[in-house]
C-alpha cells in the first residue's frame, strides 16, 4: 500500500476542517437527495482521477443505498437505463462544472444548466453546485498529496 506525501491539509490545518464540514452539511440540507449529491461526489472524483474519492463516493453511495450496479455504471451514465432524468441532470452538470477547462466558450452551456434548472430549483441547484465544488477541492488536495483509496484521515 502506497502512503500519501503528507497528512491532508485540513487535518494539518484543523480550522480548515471545521469550514470544510460546514459547506459539506449545508449542501446536505439543500433538498437534494443524499444518493444523488453521492452520484455527483462519485463521478467528479472518477473525472479527476482522485481514486481516494472514488473509494469514499462509492462508500457514501451505498450507506444511501445505491446499488452495485448503478455505481458501476456511473462512468457510462449516458448509456445506462439506470438513471432518472434528475440523476442525468445532475451528472451532466457535474461534468461541464469539472471539466471546465475542457470547453471554448461557457463552461457549463445553457442546454445543461437548462436541464439541471428543470429539475432542481434554487436551493437545490445550490446544493448541488457546493458538492461539484466540494469534491473538485478534496479531489485537488488528494491527488496532490498522493492521498491512496481507502485511508481514513
Amino acid at each position: 500500500m502506497t502512503t500519501a506525501r503528507m497528512k491532508n491539509p485540513a487535518m494539518v490545518l484543523p480550522d480548515a476542517m471545521k469550514g470544510i464540514q460546514g459547506i459539506y452539511q449545508a449542501a446536505y440540507r439543500g433538498g437534494v437527495s443524499p444518493r444523488i449529491l453521492e452520484l455527483v461526489h462519485l463521478r467528479a472524483s472518477q473525472i479527476n482521477g482522485c481514486s481516494a474519492c472514488v473509494f469514499a463516493g462509492v462508500q457514501g453511495a451505498k450507506k444511501h443505498g445505491e446499488t452495485d450496479e448503478r455505481l458501476h455504471a456511473v462512468a457510462a451514465w449516458r448509456e445506462a437505463p439506470c438513471f432518472t432524468d434528475e440523476e442525468r441532470a445532475a451528472l451532466e452538470l457535474t461534468e461541464a462544472a469539472t471539466r471546465i477547462a475542457d470547453r471554448s466558450g461557457k463552461a457549463v452551456p445553457d442546454p445543461v444548466w437548462d436541464a439541471a434548472a428543470d429539475h432542481f430549483d434554487e436551493e437545490q441547484l445550490a446544493a448541488i453546485i457546493l458538492m461539484i465544488g466540494l469534491t473538485n477541492f478534496f479531489n485537488r488536495i488528494n491527488t496532490t498529496i498522493e492521498e491512496p483509496a481507502g485511508t481514513a484521515w
